[in-house]
């Protein structure tokens, strides 16, 4: 009985009480933040996302939308509260630009999740087990909406706040978006469990643990193998705080570490620095780019360097590109940041909001975006790198023209810019999902942390400590084979929401 007047409360609750229902949704979804680093209680999510879901099922559309729209503002104002630090802490902007742009992102990808709840709640018809099925492949299609539409956003995926857990042994049969839809399932079938008879929960049970019992299977597969003889590499991190990073007074200090740190290991064969490592652009510092290269040449070192390259051999205009450089090869070799930031790297503004803002001491010139398919870098000894640039590491499926060739990955990044905020943290953690999809190690090196060496199953093998001065060394190993995502992209857990998605249409259209 009291069970039965607990639902009646909550079946009244979205119609009776829409204001309370609707901050409610906005403080779950602020909650969910939770989910992911640094606090990383995943365990919280498919608790967190099962109010939501039994809405969608007992709601009409428009107000199911409405808390999926709650939901969604909770989750990303709290979880992409550092844009604000980006924007006026670093960026110079005033505080009221900072505060709109911050609002406006947060209510953009809330929209994402208002589709979400309109169409769950418009296709579940209000059944458990039509729920059970097309809750989780709306979930994942809105996700894999958000990750390309007007650039994308991929922030916050939920899958990404189980790299620890068990649901992670599917990221590399299913990548980070089979994540989340193995998340949604078991928080789907509690939902059955609570709202169906007897003689279902006895089906639906089962269900809510099946997900992780599979991953955890599927953990202990490998999917690739090493082979060859550990490589000795090392990260450079500055610790130079952004605000005196492009100090003109700072260069040559900024130079100085680098290159001394980078000769402290003389038997490191790999070395990285971080993105835009040199706070200047790459002709600018001819000689001294030559002199590492030396350096390298001779300690028989690939060393890549991380900084602006100007380019004004094949356009009218110059090009200037976000680089990483390889020194201590034979043949120059460089890869250009292809996805870039908007409003952080390019800025897609007519030409008299573009004037404005030079005017107001704003950031207003483009960087010029490298192929969407380039050369994998090769060290002298044959291995080939696998490069993202900050931002790109956010969008794994971009990055599988790489495999199976590439033998490590390697993200250089600065995210300075975010300061002592949570996004270092899910930027980490979002490189780490990369390197359990792929099978290989990830070495991530960041101007201000949090720099990382990653292994293949995305465990952190060392870490760096977050604005301080760091050289770290470690062994990593090639790795060759590839996993079943690698292998076929997004489009296998596209296709499996698709495949759910048309059945019900089918029957729908058949009356059952």
């Amino acid at each position: 009985m009291a069970n039965k007047k607990n639902l009646d409360f909550l079946f009244s609750l979205t119609s009776d009480w829409p204001r309370l229902s609707r901050l409610l949704a906005f403080v779950i979804g602020s909650a969910t933040t939770l989910v992911f680093a640094p606090a990383e209680w995943s365990l919280l999510a498919p608790l967190l996302i099962l109010p939501l879901l039994f809405v969608a099922l007992t709601a009409p559309p428009k107000d199911a939308a409405a808390h999926f729209f709650w939901f969604g503002f909770g989750l990303f104002l709290t979880g992409t509260y550092w844009i604000y630090i980006s924007v006026h802490v670093y960026g110079n902007a005033a505080l009221w630009i900072a505060v709109i742009l911050m609002v406006a992102l947060s209510l953009i990808l809330a929209t994402f999740l208002w589709l979400a709840g309109w169409i769950m709640s418009h296709l579940s018809q209000g059944k458990p087990w039509r729920m059970y099925f097309i809750g989780p492949a709306i979930w994942v299609l809105v996700e894999w909406l958000r990750g390309w539409v007007l650039t994308g956003f991929p922030w916050l995926s939920q899958g990404y706040g189980q790299v620890d857990s068990a649901l992670g042994g599917w990221a590399p049969v299913l990548g980070v978006y089979g994540v989340s839809m193995m998340l949604l399932f078991s928080s789907a079938a509690i939902l059955v469990s609570i709202m169906t008879p007897n003689r279902e929960r006895l089906t639906a049970v089962p269900l809510i643990f099946l997900p992780w019992i599979v991953g955890s299977a599927l953990s202990v597969v490998d999917w690739t193998e090493p082979y060859g003889d550990p490589i000795r590499t090392t990260i450079v991190q500055g610790g130079i705080p952004q605000e005196q990073k492009w100090l003109p007074e700072k260069r040559q200090a900024t130079l100085d570490f680098y290159r001394s740190s980078t000769l402290s290991v003389p038997d490191s064969e790999l070395v990285i620095w971080p993105e835009v490592a040199i706070p200047a652009l790459q002709d600018q510092v001819v000689d001294y780019l030559n002199a590492v290269g030396g350096d390298a040449k001779r300690n028989a070192q690939t060393v890549l360097v991380g900084i602006l390259e100007r380019n004004m051999q094949h356009s009218a205009d110059t090009q200037i590109f976000n680089s990483v450089l390889m020194l201590g090869s034979d043949e120059p070799q460089a890869y250009h940041k292809r996805h870039l930031v908007p409003f952080g790297e390019y800025f897609p503004v007519p030409a008299a909001v573009r004037k404005w803002m030079r005017l107001r001491n704003l950031p207003y010139a483009d960087l010029a975006a490298g192929k969407d398919v380039q050369a994998l870098l090769q060290t002298a000894k044959g291995v080939n790198l696998a490069v993202a640039i900050c931002w790109e590491d956010a969008f794994g499926a971009e990055q599988l023209y790489a495999f199976p060739d590439a033998d490590l990955l390697i993200n250089v990044s600065n995210d300075g810019w975010f300061g002592d905020s949570i996004a270092p943290h899910q930027h980490l953690q979002i490189a780490r999902m990369r390197a359990l999809e792929v099978g290989r190690y990830s070495i991530r090196s960041t101007n201000t942390g949090i720099s990382a060496f990653i292994g293949p199953t995305g465990e952190i093998l060392k870490i760096g400590e977050q604005f301080k001065s760091v050289v770290m060394t470690a062994s990593v190993r090639t790795h060759r084979g590839t996993t079943i995502y690698a292998d076929s992209g997004n489009w296998t857990i596209l296709g499996i929401c698709y495949l759910i998605l048309g059945f019900f249409w089918i029957r729908s259209r058949a009356g059952a």
